[in-house]
């Protein structure tokens, strides 16, 4: 697996409230690049093997919510959730768990997790090709830090969850300088 430097440039597909035209459906599809999702900030990404699966539920995404605060204090403009679903999903999922501050960023084609080199095979589970579990900070489209699960690999039987969670981003992220502001985009 090669260190990543850089986050890859590719076009994510989302869905944002527009509430401009009354009557129509309030959502609509939004390309979101990479540079717009990670240019000139400072940001925390976390991503998981899928919305609706229990560690992801109970504790992975709960917990970046409950620490959103304390994370955003150390000089983070935005915390993000990367999973290879759809857009429909990551949006019932977060409905579902209450998420408030963390932004749901899918990868419904696993198009960044695969140029990040995170795509894994998860066939034997019945999930398909999925993103493996890790965390990172990115400014301004370089990578900071990478929190990498260990076993690494296709069809790996478990799914650790030992470096991405929550408490290991805080303790990381105040272990370093904490710039005097934030960056902001230009």
């Amino acid at each position: 697996m090669a260190v990543i430097e850089k986050v890859p440039s590719v076009v994510f597909k989302t869905r944002i409230r527009d509430e401009s035209v009354p009557g129509s459906n309030p959502f609509r599809w939004q390309d979101r690049t990479t540079q717009e999702i990670f240019g000139g900030k400072r940001v925390v990404v976390f991503s998981l093997p899928g919305a609706f699966t229990p560690t992801c539920s109970s504790t992975h995404l709960p917990r970046y919510e409950e620490l959103y605060e304390e994370i955003k204090a150390q000089g983070i403009n935005e915390i993000m959730c990367v999973s290879v679903n759809d857009a429909f999903v990551m949006f019932q999922w977060g409905k579902q768990l209450g998420a408030q501050n963390i932004f749901l960023l899918p990868d419904g084609n696993g198009e960044f997790t695969r140029k990040m080199g995170m795509l894994v095979d998860k066939s034997n589970l019945g999930f398909g090709m999925r993103s493996w579990r890790y965390s990172m900070v990115v400014n301004d489209c370089k990578v900071e830090k990478f929190f990498i699960e260990p076993d690494y690999s296709d069809n790996c039987p478990t799914d650790p969850f030992e470096v991405s969670d929550a408490d290991t981003m805080l303790a990381y992220l105040k272990s370093v300088k904490v710039p005097a502001e934030p960056a902001t985009v230009a």
